[in-house]
């Protein structure tokens, strides 16, 4: 249960209420307590005023006996409504903090999400993620709610009655409670079990959950390939491993309350043959003998309780363990650093960057400098490295991703690694290669990172004529309002690819990152944008990343990456004139257009 002392910050932030709550749970223990006592008062009395007890003639008895009812039935009616007024702000304190609790470790641990770096998200899976935002945060509410107001109600119910018990008969409670330790030993092995059951319960829902969340996500392709029965294969093998590690935890549970009954009707036993004794010898009252049997009855459901307590309680430290696991995870150290400052040039020098698990470098010997209000151009074969270094440029591969760097990327000689990330991505125009659109409204996509305050008619329609997307509009029922699916799926790869430039395009920044952003348009668009980036990017400092020379033609500069490293440098009309890549590269792409 280690795992679980990370909610003390909660509990001691929501200490009032769950106190509240706690005192409310003394309360009605303290009412229930008290109907067998005048259960045991009432039914004493009665048989007392009886004509079996006294020997003498009916008389008025019914009338005394009647009132002697209608008073302690008044009594018990008035001490149950009580307890049951306590019980339900019992619940109404404690189940309402652990709803706070969950809102906000689910807020908690979505904002350690946002923080995380590139680093954790190749390591994890998206739907391993949303288990744990999902199900282990509800998991971790069961325990904060019920299961503490349960264990709290079975301590203190356990308190009130033992101390009643022995009020009316030492002796007896001592036989009655022998069977205890007995079940505490089995508490403490079946627990251990449901502690390991549940963790793996845990673990296989995740991977479930993975299944589904990718299967979703690429049920075009699968469709595509005709492999859905291949998926629902793999689906049902994982599900049946899952409904079998439940099973398995059933099972467990299912030797707890059997367990616990047996034993709880032991001392029933113990109780009607002691007790009856006892009354036959004259020293236990025939109210007293009820009114010990009313009160082992209450400590049945409690110790029964007690069993489906342990077990969310077990539940919620596999769960808790989960989520401590991300919250614990390093962070990339982005807030600290000095302000960011671009006025001369931003100079590269990648000796060495190796993503972790790879044999060979991704980029190496990486060396040159771009003036501020330059254009550089990168091109290259697939897989030589020109993502890798845009997204280095970006400031997205740090420290946690357990990629060896060495060198650097400086703005103005100042290395980026010590500029503020928030300021310096604050910026920043980057367009990755794969694009990623957000299922809200079109406009909502272009202006996505501009402030509210900042949002103007103006700049919106420019960066729509930027990027050719004035032609689509009439293509779109609701034009600039229509609402998007997941990931942009009701628009083509050139549109999404426009959409995403948009959106770069609308912010004022000082540095663009253009990576191989129009490779799913046609010729004639692409040449319509090339022109208008010509005009939008004029003085501006950018770095384009393409497969085609198309986009290259009006670089300052370009570089040809081959296996990680620069082959090939200069300007598009001296690159011409060498042998090599990027004459080839022209050459094929001319004589196919």
């Amino acid at each position: 249960m280690k795992a679980l002392f990370a909610l003390n910050v909660y509990l001691l932030k929501y200490r009032w209420p769950m106190l509240a709550g706690i005192g409310f749970v003394v309360l009605s223990n303290v009412l229930a307590v008290l109907v067998p006592s005048f259960l045991r008062q009432g039914l004493d009395d009665a048989l007392f005023q009886s004509l079996w007890m006294r020997g003498e003639g009916l008389g008025d008895l019914p009338d005394r006996i009647g009132h002697l009812a209608l008073a302690f039935g008044a009594a018990l009616l008035l001490a149950a409504v009580a307890k049951g007024v306590f019980m339900y702000y019992m619940r109404q304190t404690l189940v309402v903090v652990s709803r706070k609790v969950e809102f906000d470790l689910k807020n908690q641990l979505y904002a350690k999400y946002q923080r995380l770096g590139e680093g954790f998200y190749r390591q994890h899976f998206t739907g391993d993620l949303m288990s744990r935002i999902g199900e282990d945060v509800s998991n971790v509410r069961m325990y904060i709610g019920p299961a503490i107001m349960y264990f709290a109600n079975v301590l203190f119910t356990f308190i009130a009655v033992l101390y009643q018990m022995i009020k009316v008969n030492a002796e007896l409670t001592l036989w009655v409670l022998l069977p205890l330790p007995i079940l505490s030993v089995s508490i403490y092995h079946v627990s251990r079990l449901i502690n390991v059951g549940n963790k793996r319960i845990q673990e296989q829902l995740s991977t479930l959950t993975t299944l589904a969340q990718e299967t979703f996500s690429g049920i075009r392709v699968i469709k595509s390939f005709g492999a859905e029965f291949a998926f629902n294969k793999r689906f049902y093998e994982e599900g049946l491993e899952f409904q079998q590690r439940n099973l398995k935890l059933a099972k467990v549970n299912a030797l707890f309350f059997p367990l616990m009954l047996f034993l709880m009707g032991l001392s029933t036993l113990l109780v009607l043959y002691l007790g009856g004794k006892a009354v036959e010898e004259g020293t236990f009252s025939p109210g007293n003998m009820a009114e010990f049997i009313l009160y082992l009855n209450m400590l049945i459901w409690p110790v029964a309780s007690l069993g489906w307590t342990t077990a969310l309680v077990q539940k919620a430290a596999a769960s808790q363990k989960r989520i401590n696991e991300f919250l614990d995870y390093p962070e990339p150290q982005e807030g600290d650093g000095v302000g960011y400052a671009f006025d001369r040039e931003l100079s590269i020098d990648i000796q060495w960057f190796q993503y972790a698990g790879k044999s060979e470098p991704a980029l190496h010997g990486i060396k040159g400098c771009i003036p501020k209000g330059s254009i550089l151009g990168i091109t290259g074969k697939t897989g030589s490295g020109k993502s890798t270094l845009m997204q280095l440029l970006a400031a997205q591969l740090g420290q946690d991703s357990g990629a060896r760097f060495e060198g650097d990327i400086r703005l103005d000689g100042l290395a980026v690694s010590s500029i503020q990330k928030k300021e310096y991505r604050a910026h920043l125009a980057y367009v990755p290669q794969d694009v990623f659109l957000f299922s809200e409204t079109i406009e909502e996509n272009i202006m996505f990172g501009t402030q509210a305050q900042d949002r103007q008619a103006d700049t919106l329609n420019k960066a729509i004529e930027w990027a050719q997307l004035q032609r689509d509009l009439s293509q779109w029922p609701q034009g600039l309002q229509t609402l998007l699916g997941e990931r942009g799926v009701s628009l083509s790869g050139g549109q999404k690819q426009r959409v995403s430039l948009a959106r770069a395009l609308v912010r004022d920044a000082d540095l663009y990152l253009l990576d191989d952003c129009l490779s799913a348009v046609d010729a004639e668009t692409e040449q319509a944008i090339i022109s208008q980036l010509k005009i939008e990017l004029k003085g501006k400092t950018a770095i384009i990343v393409s497969h085609r020379i198309a986009p290259l033609q009006f670089t300052d500069e370009v570089w040809v990456l081959e296996e990680g490293t620069i082959a090939q440098r200069g300007s598009h009309e001296s690159l011409l004139e060498q042998e090599g890549l990027y004459k080839q590269l022209y050459e094929m792409q001319h004589e196919q257009a």
